[in-house]
C-alpha cells in the first residue's frame, strides 16, 4: 500500500468507527461508546502520523497525546489535556480492576458531553488533514 492508501485506511476505519459510538451511547452503554470514542480518536490520530512520519506503520501503542506528539498537529494545551484524558477512557474500560469503577461514573450526561467533545475533535481533525 502507498502512504497515502495507508491514510485512507486509518481514516475509513475511524469514520466506521462513529456511529458504533453512537449506537453503543444509544443503548445506554456508556463505558463502551467512549471506548469506541477513544477508538475514533487514535485512529484518526494514526493517519496524521503516516502522514507525518517516514513510515506507514504507526506505533503499537494507544495513548492519544503520544501519537499527536509524534505528528505536526498544534495542539492547544487545552486540547493536548483532552487526548490524556480520553485515552483514560481506554484504559478504564479494557481492564477489570479500573473497569467496575469507571462503569459506575458514565452516566448519561457525562458521557453525551464526552462523546459531544470526541465529536467536535474528530471534525477538527479532518478539517487539518
Amino acid at each position: 500500500m502507498t502512504k497515502e492508501e495507508h491514510i485512507k485506511y486509518w481514516l475509513k476505519l475511524a469514520e466506521h468507527d462513529l456511529p458504533v459510538m453512537d449506537d453503543l451511547f444509544n443503548s445506554k452503554r456508556y463505558d463502551y461508546a467512549l471506548f469506541i470514542g477513544h477508538l475514533v480518536l487514535e485512529k484518526t490520530l494514526k493517519a496524521f502520523w503516516v502522514r507525518d512520519n517516514e513510515g506507514n506503520f504507526p506505533p503499537k501503542i494507544h495513548n492519544l497525546h503520544r501519537i499527536s506528539s509524534e505528528t505536526k498537529i498544534d495542539l492547544t494545551d487545552k486540547q493536548k489535556k483532552f487526548l490524556v484524558k480520553v485515552t483514560e477512557f481506554n484504559i478504564e474500560t479494557r481492564y477489570v480492576d479500573y473497569r467496575l469503577r469507571f462503569y459506575k461514573i458514565c452516566n448519561k450526561e457525562f458521557t453525551n458531553k464526552y462523546i459531544n467533545e470526541i465529536k467536535d475533535f474528530y471534525k477538527w481533525l479532518i478539517k487539518q488533514i
